[in-house]
């Protein structure tokens, strides 16, 4: 069973009384370190005290279906289109996007890096039956790989001993890739920001199918009465600000930025 992880940011100098706001935001964006850089300066401009709650999109939507938290931050556009469909979320606002990669042994016994699209890439791993790690958490890395094998006509509970679900979040999956030497698919930021890539190397992505959207999404206060829809707004406000704006596109590591930000006025 996926585990919240609640991270609760103080900072020197703020009230007791601020207001907190509960979000449960993905694991690649925490794995990222961006929320390192947003939370501070969420604090200081808005005096908000958000608390996340680091989860994958899947159990992000169902912390926010049954009102544990005030919004939620995820990348699983299907899946956001539906909790707002069904009542859940007041409204989607896109804050910004990387992209998914294709990461593997630096050899690429499945040749991986000569594919032309993100789909001959997981039919070469495949078809090599080289070792694959799969988040296997229902978060929208997982979904969007799970995707993937559906239209490169593979069926993933058809696979091998090859094929490993590890039902963790992006950076402990990552971890799991790289001992076992092994291909996966992951989002950008987290990649960049991962500390421990043995032999691990990019070999695939710039595949359209690639792309990664995250997205904002407040619990309606219709469905769930006790929600802080105010603090939540404050927050919406925020990070579709120029001064979210400069601070994701700043973000980066080695100077390769790690977000784009695309949320219109």
């Amino acid at each position: 069973m996926i585990r919240a992880i609640l991270i609760a940011l103080t900072i020197a100098g703020t009230a007791a009384s601020a207001e907190t706001l509960r979000l449960a935001a993905t694991t690649s964006f925490n794995n990222s370190g961006l929320s390192d850089v947003l939370l501070p300066a969420i604090a200081q401009d808005t005096g908000l005290d958000v608390q996340l709650l680091v989860v994958g999109t899947g159990q992000a939507i169902r912390l926010g279906q049954s009102g544990d938290v005030d919004a939620i931050l995820v990348h699983s556009k299907s899946a956001e289109l539906a909790f707002v469909a069904a009542g859940y979320g007041s409204h989607r606002r896109e804050i910004m996007y990387n992209d998914f990669v294709v990461i593997g042994p630096s050899g690429d016994p499945a040749q991986v890096r000569a594919a032309t699209s993100a789909i001959e890439a997981l039919q070469s791993i495949a078809s090599a039956q080289a070792t694959f790690v799969s988040r296997g958490d229902d978060s929208g890395t997982h979904r969007k790989e799970m995707a993937l094998w559906t239209a490169a006509d593979h069926e993933p509970a058809d696979f091998a001993a090859w094929y490993r679900e590890v039902g963790a979040g992006m950076g402990a999956s990552l971890n799991s890739a790289s001992a076992m030497n092994a291909y996966i698919l992951a989002d950008r930021a987290s990649w960049l920001n991962f500390g421990n890539k043995g032999d691990l190397s990019l070999l695939f992505a710039g595949d359209p199918a690639l792309f990664n959207q995250y997205s904002y999404l407040p619990v309606n206060p219709e469905r769930h009465a006790h929600v802080k829809a105010q603090a939540a707004q404050a927050l919406e406000n925020w990070l579709v600000s120029p001064r979210a704006e400069r601070i994701i596109n700043g973000y980066e590591i080695g100077g390769e930025a790690l977000f784009v930000f695309n949320a219109r006025p």
